[in-house]
């Protein structure tokens, strides 16, 4: 039988499959995945959240009753809760506001405590995430303040654990590990390893552009950092546990290449993968076309996609933020997150009842809808407040049809109307009607507006 200090799904971390990839252009390489997504939380932070909860317990760090403090981009804040909570610890994580819906779900549906800070602010400022741990460490009585980046243990647990597997799987045949940097301690844990198996196997650097670790690596220079939308990879500092001894290439890979190489892994190959894991397919697929000889390239699956779900592989976002490509037209349809011409428009009919179109708002996201007869002609739209009304009065009003409740006295803009013209329509109300003689084209809202002028940003 387990005790209660070492349950059982704690020997799941580690031993994770490899798999060959076998549907993308790799050049004279064979390029292999390490399926750290197959770890019971989910990711490779699995490793370093058992190995620093292990070490504290060992010199006393960590007392039973203690608390667990971390800042954390998702990942190892799921591998603490994971394992401090199944050992009986309250947890306490500090994330960025970039963080996923999901990976915040999932913590606290672990019982972790989240508090959700800036992710636009840099190291050093009051709100930066792991300042804002760091206060919370000393400010909570028996925590220990767990800091990946800075805590031995884990590059460690890299060291032993996944650079042997790695090196037991490729049965000692690898030529090049392509990896990210977010703490750095995968890099460093490999770069130990193979620095004495294989001292001349190749680190290659996987970054997001606006991280400052890709030309730091190459050059020695600290760039002024930039925003990237990755999760999990790329800092605006070096840790320092880095090293950065065995990197030979760096690639700089961009929100959009690895948010689209993501969507191709599962496409192509059949294996979820977050952002990350884009980051470092693209970086991986570089290396390996570069090569004018064969080797044998290895990088990781870092967390699974179904963390991602509505970021990642959620159509909707991805074209709010830009990074999904679509027809450009120059004019207003640009703005519209919903196009009618995309297939995009969730709708309503005339004869569908107000809980019809409370559902179809809920399970969209969205405040209003166009109402189409015959799937095409635009004759009005109806939003929340036109639901509400009454409502308080009579529930049984959600069997009255649309019709009875839509506005159908509609303004409308064509797509080639100025910008202070579409701004003076939202002024005036909630949603503005693109629409000429061609047709219905969708609906700008304000938040529709304010993602357009944040795009706009240099």
């Amino acid at each position: 039988m387990p005790n209660a200090s070492n349950p059982a799904v704690l020997a799941l971390i580690g031993n994770t499959p490899m798999v060959q990839v076998s549907r993308f252009d790799t050049g004279p390489c064979t390029l292999f995945l390490k399926l750290e997504s197959q770890n019971p939380g989910g990711s490779i932070k699995d490793r370093i959240g058992l190995a620093m909860i292990d070490a504290a317990e060992r010199d006393g760090r960590l007392r039973p009753g203690g608390t667990i403090v971390e800042a954390t981009a998702g990942n190892t804040g799921l591998g603490l809760a994971l394992v401090g909570r199944a050992k009986g610890y309250r947890v306490v994580l500090v994330v960025p506001d970039k963080m996923s819906t999901e990976k915040v779900l999932h913590l606290k549906a672990m019982g972790a405590e989240v508090h959700i800070t800036r992710s636009d602010v840099g190291k050093g400022h009051p709100d930066y995430y792991q300042d804002v741990a760091a206060r919370l460490a000393a400010d909570i009585p028996d925590a220990f303040f767990a800091d990946q980046f800075n805590n031995p243990a884990n590059p460690l647990a890299h060291e032993t654990s996944t650079a042997p597997e790695i090196w037991a799987q490729t049965q000692h045949d690898v030529d090049a590990i392509v990896v990210g940097v977010g703490s750095a301690g995968t890099l460093t844990g490999l770069t130990r390893f193979f620095k004495r198996v294989q001292p001349g196997l190749a680190m290659v650097l996987a970054d997001p552009v606006g991280s400052v670790m890709a030309e730091y690596s190459r050059s020695g220079t600290l760039i002024t950092p930039g925003a990237w939308a990755v999760e999990g990879i790329g800092e605006d500092f070096v840790p320092s546990i880095a090293d950065l001894s065995s990197v030979r290439q760096a690639y700089s890979i961009s929100d959009e290449e690895s948010f689209e190489h993501a969507r191709q892994l599962l496409r192509a190959e059949g294996i979820p993968g977050g952002s990350s894991t884009g980051t470092l397919l693209a970086a991986a697929l570089r290396y390996c076309r570069e090569q004018t000889e064969p080797k044998r390239v290895v990088s990781f699956v870092c967390d699974t996609g179904t963390r991602y779900l509505s970021k990642v592989y959620n159509d909707q976002w991805m074209t709010d933020q830009g990074l999904l490509q679509r027809t450009r037209y120059g004019d207003l349809r640009d703005l519209i997150a919903r196009r009618f011409e995309d297939g995009r428009v969730i709708s309503v009919r005339p004869d569908d009842t107000l809980l019809t179109a409370f559902q179809r708002m809920r399970l969209a996201d969205v405040s209003q809808l166009p109402v189409l007869v015959d799937g095409q002609r635009l004759v009005g739209v109806i939003d929340e407040s036109d639901i509400l009304l009454g409502m308080h009065e009579d529930p049984s009003h959600f069997s009255l049809s649309v019709a009875s409740a839509m506005t159908d006295q509609l303004e409308t803009l064509p797509p080639s109307a100025s910008l202070a013209a579409l701004q003076a329509e939202l002024d005036r109300g909630l949603v503005a009607i693109i629409a000429d003689a061609s047709g219905f084209h969708g609906l700008i809202t304000r938040v529709d507006m304010l993602n357009h002028l944040r795009r706009a940003l240099p």
